[in-house]
């Protein structure tokens, strides 16, 4: 039986040779808030957390939200690409998912005056944490908290915006290095690059703010600064809040806009597409594959480009997935919390859809269950 969930796709490189992916699931990243060290060198519970999904089938796995300096950190527990220990640890995390068939991606992110909060894990306040529990000052585009219960962050001036954009590139350099297939840029949920493009919390009266163009500056000079140090056969994606979903503020019209530019001129070939994360009164209608509307605007608006885009957003199964690439409102899926809930989702999917159980794409020790998936389809 034919699927289009299962089938390869290939997402561009600029040398024109493309990575193509075994299968059209993308394992979302998670942030797991489990090193304890606060060092954010990743730690075994990411190499079986990150490497059941690639056993269990996904097409491409993707870390955790992983900052490219200390203070870009969400929290002290998350991990960060800045030094030679996490450069090596994150090696072997990648040469495990590479076994097992499935592409490594690094989500690369900096959360601006989110960053330096309590993890989000039950019984954690919802605030900035202070410096004297392992907290930092923060920077941002401006002086004011980003949302209710942060503290203000320190506004970055021309020469901070330099360091956090040298900070990009030379933690893309370090993903190379680590043997990671793409890069996905964090550029939605309220951090750094999403505080830019947003008016809700980008009101700077420089060359950095005023008018769209100016909010969209520190996008593009960010996805420049990594595409120069990134290899031409690696795709360079991000991740976008297509909406702020408040009215007069970011939206998917302005997403359009800036990914066509991304797209065709700054050598993105890959979009994630995902929502909200500034409040700011939003009302997101949260629910079943809620925010896959958005993806076909934008699938619909870069038709005429070669980029991939995926979505993310409470898509659950087998059939949904298909639906959604068969109706052409994306190109791949992203997967979270289901794949937490069962890290084979991918291997069940495509038993589900029908794939021969010979055919499943999962790793061989795991025959006989499924074999099992399959008979009771």
């Amino acid at each position: 039986m034919a699927t289009m969930l299962f089938s390869p796709l290939t997402v561009p490189t600029p040398d024109g040779a493309g990575l193509t992916l075994r299968n059209r699931t993308v394992v979302a990243p998670m942030c797991q808030y489990v090193v304890d060290a606060e060092d954010g060198v990743p730690i075994d519970w990411h190499l079986q957390h990150l490497g059941s999904f690639a056993a269990g089938g996904f097409g491409m796995v993707v870390t955790e939200a992983t900052g490219v300096e200390a203070r870009g950190r969400i929290t002290p527990r998350d991990l960060g690409l800045y030094t030679d220990e996490q450069e090596r640890a994150h090696a072997r995390i990648v040469a495990f998912v590479h076994s097992q068939g499935a592409a490594a991606a690094v989500q690369l992110g900096h959360a601006g005056g989110k960053a330096s909060t309590y993890p989000w894990l039950p019984g954690q306040p919802d605030a900035t944490m202070p410096e004297a529990e392992g907290g930092w000052r923060t920077v941002g585009m401006t002086a004011r908290p980003v949302m209710p219960g942060l503290d203000a962050p320190q506004p970055l001036d021309q020469n901070g915006i330099g360091e956090v954009t040298r900070a990009f590139a030379t933690a893309a350099q370090r993903a190379d290095a680590a043997g990671y297939d793409a890069i996905q840029l964090h550029g939605a949920h309220g951090y750094l690059l999403h505080q830019s493009l947003s008016p809700l919390t980008n009101t700077r009266e420089d060359a950095y703010g005023r008018d769209e163009r100016g909010r969209t500056r520190l996008v593009r000079e960010v996805v420049d600064a990594v595409r120069a140090v990134w290899p031409a056969h690696k795709p360079l994606g991000i991740r976008i809040s297509a909406t702020d979903w408040v009215d007069g503020a970011w939206d998917v019209e302005a997403s359009a806009r800036l990914l066509r530019e991304l797209v065709t001129e700054h050598g993105v070939s890959w979009v994630d597409v995902s929502s909200g994360g500034l409040g700011g009164g939003a009302r997101i209608p949260v629910g079943s594959g809620y925010q896959v509307p958005l993806a076909a605007r934008l699938t619909a608006a870069l038709a005429d480009t070669d980029v991939v885009i995926s979505v993310v957003g409470l898509i659950e199964d087998a059939t949904q997935a298909e639906t959604i690439l068969a109706t052409g409102q994306a190109h791949a899926v992203s997967i979270g919390r289901a794949a937490l809930r069962n890290p084979h989702w991918a291997a069940v999917a495509a038993a589900r859809l029908g794939v021969p159980a010979g055919d499943l794409p999962s790793a061989p020790q795991f025959w006989r269950a499924n074999w099992r998936i399959a008979a009771d389809r």
